[in-house]
């Protein structure tokens, strides 16, 4: 994508993102990789529904700035992203409400409950918290970036990538939809997992179709393990938390507010 393009592209995600609450203030980050060296990004401490193209940051791959604003020291996690997977090309963090809620309380999105989510994202992990801006968040995130097309950060929000930015956004959006639909399934009673047999076809179906390659048979989801599905290569994985299976229990008062503050965010 050529630098004009990519700067009217961030802008438009960048309105999307602050329109649908997935980000409020200056919160989050939205980056392009332009080439092998290069880099386009948000400006810090700017609501990202008011930006301007010529207030976008150009990079170096170390982020150190070539032109434009001047870039968020969470750049960071976008380059380690873009460092250990090749073939993305556009980051998007973000504290989207209902996916958030899971990393504040502790919680993956790793439940097999949702077919197109098995067949186009996988599951989201939690990573360990990391003090944003510095290299503990970056830290905490490596084991996981290679396997998984997006992580929730402990205390902290969200992160999707993908080879377009569009790409990076719909996963978001993916994201933020399941975890909207796990809390309300949790009030209602809880989930049901799909089967082990199905979520082998669904697997099967995302490698054949690319939506996902089989190194995301690697991912740290306990379905996938219960399932005798994995690949060969020795992952270890940090016991991060939130991957213990522990149920969430509600006051009927506690239900009533969950479910009126869900209706007014949809």
């Amino acid at each position: 994508m050529d630098e004009s393009s990519a700067r009217k592209l961030i802008i438009e995600v960048g309105k999307l993102l602050y329109e649908r609450s997935y980000v409020v203030s200056s919160d989050g980050n939205v980056s392009i990789r332009l080439d092998e060296n290069t880099v386009l990004a948000t400006p810090t401490m700017t609501c990202k529904g008011r930006m301007t193209e010529d207030g976008l940051a150009l990079t170096d791959m170390e982020g150190k700035r070539i032109s434009g604003g001047k870039a968020s020291s969470e750049l960071a996690m976008h380059l380690l992203i873009y460092r250990m997977r090749p073939d993305v090309k556009a980051v998007c963090h973000a504290h989207p409400p209902h996916g958030t809620a899971f990393a504040v309380a502790g919680l993956a999105i790793d439940q097999p409950i949702l077919s197109e989510v098995i067949l186009t994202l996988g599951c989201v992990p939690l990573t360990d918290y990391g003090t944003p801006s510095t290299s503990e968040l970056t830290e905490a995130m490596k084991p996981y970036v290679p396997h998984h097309n997006a992580l929730l950060m402990a205390n902290h929000g969200a992160v999707a990538y993908g080879d377009d930015l569009w790409h990076a956004f719909d996963r978001l959006e993916t994201l933020e939809h399941t975890a909207r639909i796990a809390i309300l399934a949790r009030a209602l009673g809880g989930a049901n997992d799909l089967p082990q047999e199905a979520i082998e076809k669904l697997i099967n179906i995302r490698e054949k179709a690319g939506y996902l390659k089989s190194n995301a048979r690697c991912q740290a989801c306990g379905y996938l393990h219960d399932a005798g599905i994995a690949c060969d290569l020795d992952v270890s994985y940090p016991a991060a938390n939130g991957q213990d299976g522990r149920k969430i229990s509600f006051t009927r008062e506690e239900l009533i507010e969950l479910l009126s503050q869900a209706a007014k965010l949809g």
